[in-house]
């Protein structure tokens, strides 16, 4: 059985850091991302974050996190990591780790991404 597990969420301050965790297991992800609700759309609508390939050495990031967040990746718990700096208060959110292994490429695009974890909630204060 496919599950998708985020972990590490939190509440801190404006300018802080935060790390997530993303762990799949059950099947092989090559491609891994991380989304998070678009403000003022719908509920199932999401904003891309950050996405990265098997061997990690391609990355892709939404242009509001980009310089500040860095996503990696260890094949050998697995375990995909979203390292969160200069956090400011838009960037509370639900963040959700999303996976497929059919995906070769890393993708933006939340309806090429089959598997999903439940969220971990990360609050930022001013």
């Amino acid at each position: 059985q496919v599950q998708v597990v985020e972990s590490g969420g939190g509440l801190v301050q404006a300018g802080d850091s935060l790390t997530l965790s993303c762990s799949a297991s059950g099947r092989a992800f090559s491609v891994v991302g991380w989304f998070r609700p678009a403000p003022g759309k719908d509920r199932e609508d999401y904003e891309f974050v950050a996405a990265i390939n098997w061997s990690g050495d391609v990355t892709d990031y939404a242009d509001s996190v980009k310089g500040r967040f860095t996503i990696a990746r260890d094949n050998a718990k697995p375990t995909v990591y979203l390292q969160m700096n200069r956090l400011k208060p838009e960037d509370t959110a639900v963040y959700y780790c999303a996976a497929d292994p059919s995906l070769t490429i890393v993708t933006m695009s939340q309806p090429d991404y089959d598997y999903w974890g439940q969220g971990t909630q990360v609050t930022v204060s001013a």
